[in-house]
C-alpha cells in the first residue's frame, strides 16, 4: 500500500503531507497560514490512500474553519469542506466512514422518538429501519395490532409471517418502514411522554444514506456575521474560576424565531451527525433562544425547553459551543438556588485545543444568566457510570486542579495519597483503577463557604417523596382528583387565585405545583407578599423563559426554607394553613 500513487503523490507521501497539515492546525502566524492554505489546497485534488486518513484531513480542515488564520485560509478550508462528499477517495471508503457524520456517509442511531419523528418529516422514505439490528423482534411484534385497525386483527392472530415483511404489507405504497412505524408509534399513548416511552423501549435503529440534505459535520454553522482570524496561539492554560465569575460576556442578544429556529436545527443537527440526542436540544423553545458572545469568534447559544418538558425544581438548558460559528461542542447547565450542575462537553475535532479557558467562560456565562456561584460535577464527566474515554482523559483531575474537591471522605483520602505520590514522583500518574474510585463521587466548587443546599446535596428526591407521601394518604389511586382538589386548595392559600385566566402553560404548571404548594410546611408562618411571590415563581416556571423561575425562586427565602424543611422533615399531615 505504501507504494501506490494517488493521483501522481505516492500514499506515504500523501500521509506525510496529511501528518503536516494536522500539526500546523495548532500553529499561528504568517508562516504557518501560508503553508496551512498551500496544504489544504493541495489536498483538494490528492486523494487518499485509507479511510483513515480520508477522516484525519475532514477533521484538519474542520479545525482549522473554525480557527481560521486569515480569510484565504478560511476560505481554503470551506473549499475542502463542501467538496468532500464528491471525493473519490471517500466514495471508495464509504462503507468504512459510515456513521462519521462526514458529508456523504450514511447516519444509523436509535434516535429518541421526537428526533425519529423530526428525520420523518423531514425525509420520508428516504429513512429506514436497520432491520439485522433489531435485538428483541418479539416486542415489536406484540406491538402490530396496536398500528393497525381492529378490522385487520383477523390476519395479525392468525397469519405467520416474519416482522419485516408484516410491516412491508402494513405500510403505503410510497412509505419507508421507518416512516410507517414511527408515524404509527407516535399516535399510540395519551400524552407525549407516554407515547415517546412506548417507541424508545423498542430501540429501532434508524438508517439515513446520504444526499446532499443529509445532515453532515462538514457543512454545520450558524448563521452570523464576519470570521475572527486567529493570529496568537491556542490557549491551554487553567482558568482562575473566581476571575471567571467577575467576567461578563460582550453580548448577550436574543434571538428572534427565525434565527431561532435555524440555531435550534443546527443544534439538532449536530447531535444527529454525532450519533447523540439530547433531550434539550430535542424540546428547545424557539422562544428562549440566546446568543452568549466573549468575542474573537467564541460564543455560546442558549436553549431554553419548552414548559411541557421543564423539571419541578431544576431548571435546565442546552448549549452549543460555537467558534467562528463552528460547532464544537455542548453544555447541559442545570440551575438551583444558586449553584449549577455543569456537563462540559468538547467535541472530538476540537479537542487538545482551548478546553481550560472555554470552560471558564462557561462558568462566567452561567453566573451571569443564572446566578450561580457554586458548582457541581456529576460523575459520568468525571469518567465514573462506564465513561471510559473521561478515565482515560484524566479528567478527574482536570476539575481537581481548577479546585473542584469531593465531599466523600474515601474519595478525600484517595485525592490525598494521589497528591503525595505525585509530590514524591512528579512523573506519577494515577492508574485507572484509581480514578475509577475517584470519579464516583461528586465533585464541587464554592465561591464561598461550603453550603448544603446545592445540586448535587440537596435531597430532591426527598421532596418528590414528601409529595408522594401527602398525594397517596389523602387520595390514593386517584391522583386526578388530588389535583384538582390541590389546585383549589393552593388558590385558596394564595389569596384565591384565578389560575384560570392563565396561559395554557401556566395553567400546567400550577397544576404541577398545587400538590407541592400543599404539602409546604410552615404556610401559616407567611406574608401576603411571599403568596404573591410564589405565584409569580409558579407562573414563570411556566412561562416564556424559565432563567426567570430561576431567579424568582432563588430570591425567595421563605419557600427556600419550606423546600428544605420539606426535604428534611418530609411531609406532615397535621400541619395544614
Amino acid at each position: 500500500m505504501g507504494g501506490r500513487k494517488t493521483r501522481g503523490v505516492s500514499a506515504a507521501r500523501a500521509r506525510a503531507l496529511l501528518g503536516e497539515l494536522e500539526r500546523l492546525r495548532f500553529e499561528f502566524g504568517s508562516a504557518a497560514a501560508e503553508r496551512k492554505r498551500a496544504l489544504l489546497f493541495q489536498m483538494q485534488a490528492l486523494e487518499l490512500p485509507d479511510a483513515r486518513s480520508v477522516r484525519r484531513l475532514h477533521e484538519a480542515a474542520l479545525f482549522i474553519r473554525g480557527y481560521p488564520d486569515s480569510a484565504e485560509v478560511l476560505t481554503e478550508a470551506e473549499t475542502v469542506l463542501e467538496i468532500f462528499a464528491q471525493r473519490a477517495d471517500l466514495a471508495r471508503f464509504r462503507a468504512e466512514l459510515a456513521d462519521s457524520g462526514i458529508a456523504g456517509t450514511q447516519i444509523r442511531y436509535p434516535f429518541f422518538a421526537p428526533t425519529a419523528r423530526r428525520l420523518v418529516r423531514r425525509f420520508g422514505k428516504r429513512l429506514r429501519v436497520d432491520w439485522p439490528s433489531v435485538g428483541e423482534p418479539k416486542r415489536l411484534e406484540g406491538r402490530l395490532a396496536l398500528l393497525a385497525s381492529y378490522s385487520e386483527t383477523p390476519g395479525l392472530d392468525e397469519w405467520d409471517m416474519p416482522l419485516r415483511k408484516w410491516v412491508a404489507r402494513l405500510k403505503g405504497p410510497d412509505e419507508s418502514d421507518a416512516e410507517f412505524l414511527v408515524r404509527r408509534l407516535s399516535r399510540i399513548g395519551n400524552d407525549t411522554f407516554a407515547t415517546d416511552a412506548l417507541y424508545e423501549e423498542l430501540g429501532l435503529e434508524l438508517v439515513l444514506p446520504p444526499g446532499d440534505d443529509t445532515p453532515s459535520r462538514s457543512r454545520e454553522l450558524a448563521p452570523g456575521g464576519p470570521a475572527h482570524f486567529r493570529t496568537r496561539p491556542l490557549d491551554r492554560g487553567r482558568p482562575d474560576i473566581h476571575r471567571e465569575l467577575r467576567r461578563k460576556p460582550s453580548s448577550v442578544r436574543d434571538c428572534d424565531e427565525r434565527e431561532a429556529q435555524a440555531l435550534i436545527e443546527l443544534a439538532r443537527d449536530a447531535m444527529v451527525t454525532r450519533s447523540r440526542d439530547l433531550d434539550a436540544f430535542m424540546h428547545a423553545d424557539v422562544r428562549d433562544v440566546r446568543r452568549v458572545d466573549f468575542g474573537e469568534g467564541l460564543e455560546f447559544v442558549a436553549f431554553g425547553v419548552v414548559p411541557e418538558r421543564r423539571l419541578m425544581l431544576e431548571s435546565v438548558y442546552a448549549f452549543l459551543t460555537l467558534h467562528n460559528r463552528v460547532p464544537m461542542g455542548y453544555v447541559l447547565v442545570s440551575a438551583l438556588f444558586g449553584s449549577s450542575e455543569i456537563a462540559y462537553n468538547v467535541f472530538d475535532t476540537f479537542r487538545g485545543g482551548e478546553a481550560g479557558p472555554i470552560y471558564g467562560r462557561v462558568l462566567s456565562m452561567t453566573r451571569h444568566l443564572f446566578g450561580s456561584r457554586d458548582f457541581t460535577v456529576y460523575p459520568y464527566q468525571l469518567g465514573g457510570d462506564g465513561n471510559t474515554e473521561g478515565l482515560k482523559s484524566g479528567a478527574w483531575w482536570f476539575y481537581q486542579k481548577l479546585g473542584f474537591r469531593p465531599r466523600d471522605a474515601s474519595a478525600l483520602v484517595l485525592m490525598e495519597q494521589e497528591l503525595a505520590r505525585m509530590g514524591k514522583d512528579p512523573r506519577h500518574r494515577s492508574p485507572i483503577s484509581t480514578l475509577r474510585q475517584l470519579s464516583k463521587h461528586n465533585v464541587y466548587w464554592h465561591s464561598g463557604r461550603q453550603r448544603d443546599d446545592v445540586i448535587g446535596v440537596f435531597p430532591l428526591e426527598r421532596v418528590g417523596l414528601a409529595i408522594t407521601d401527602m398525594l397517596a394518604a389523602r387520595f390514593g389511586s386517584d391522583r386526578e382528583r388530588g389535583e384538582d382538589t390541590c389546585m383549589r386548595e393552593a388558590a385558596s392559600y394564595c389569596g384565591d387565585v384565578d389560575w384560570r385566566v392563565w396561559t395554557r402553560d401556566e395553567q400546567l404548571w400550577w397544576r404541577r405545583w398545587s400538590p407541592l404548594i400543599v404539602a409546604l410546611p410552615g404556610l401559616w408562618k407567611w406574608k401576603r407578599a411571599d403568596f404573591a411571590s410564589l405565584v409569580e415563581c409558579v407562573r414563570a416556571k411556566g412561562g416564556a423563559r424559565e432563567s426567570d423561575f430561576v431567579r424568582k425562586l432563588d430570591a425567595h427565602k421563605p419557600l427556600r426554607a419550606a423546600l428544605r424543611r420539606l426535604a428534611r422533615d418530609g411531609w406532615q399531615p397535621l400541619e395544614r394553613v
